[in-house]
């Protein structure tokens, strides 16, 4: 039995319910990471699973691993060709004038000694959009879904700073940190769509520390 949720699976791949705070690779300074984890999620098969793609630590919900290497060939091609369906949840402060609308910024990487890397607005960076809907506001705090086309390194995370004008509630790097307990962005859902075959599809349900500001499934919508 694996301490981490399962969301999904076939004899192709898995989905896990990543925990907030869980790195997918072992940080230079050690620690733990989705790597102490990979043993047991072997479920049976002779090789431990891959992670597809990335989600950033401090994100939780949906991750896919690939349970061999033609598997993560086809669905790598798969995140390419924008052949995945992504939503997120995302906190902000405040509310919203507006109920839905997209952000189309594309995106650069800047670095220093100092502050490390971090995301901009580039207008010859690479192209990045997000549809974007207000589900609810709460406590002076709104949930709003997210809808990625693209898969941009903190893509969500610099739309909500930028194209909302307000970060994600608990983002050190583009926000304020310490405003929450980490930055309130869930991988909620994930589909990879697969010839002859029904998709990898999976859900997460909506944290504790999102319901802890107040949000529930009632917030959802459909």
């Amino acid at each position: 039995m694996s301490a981490i949720p399962i969301l999904f699976e076939d004899g192709e791949a898995l989905v896990i319910d990543k925990p907030a705070g869980l790195p997918i690779e072992r940080p230079r300074a050690g620690g733990r990471s989705l790597e102490d984890h990979l043993e047991e999620l072997k479920l049976g098969f002779q090789r431990p699973p891959v992670p597809v793609h990335r989600i950033d630590t401090d994100t939780s919900g949906c991750l896919v691993l690939a349970r061999n290497p033609k598997a993560l060939r086809r669905f790598a091609a798969a995140f390419e060709a924008r052949q995945v369906d992504k939503l997120y949840l995302g906190v902000i402060a405040g509310d919203l004038a507006e109920n839905e609308g997209t952000i189309a910024l594309a995106l650069s990487k800047l670095s220093s000694a100092e502050k490390g890397w971090w995301m901009i607005a580039a207008k010859k960076g690479k192209p990045a959009v997000t549809h974007w809907r207000k589900l609810a506001t709460r406590g002076g705090h709104t949930l709003i879904e997210f809808r990625p086309e693209t898969g941009r390194t903190h893509q969500i995370r610099v739309h909500a700073q930028l194209g909302l004008g307000q970060p994600l509630l608990g983002d050190p790097i583009y926000g304020r940190k310490g405003s929450a307990p980490r930055t309130m962005l869930h991988a909620r859902a994930i589909a990879i769509h697969r010839e002859g075959r029904l998709p990898v599809s999976a859900v997460a349900p909506l944290p504790q520390d999102f319901r802890a500001l107040g949000f529930d499934d009632d917030d959802l919508g459909a």
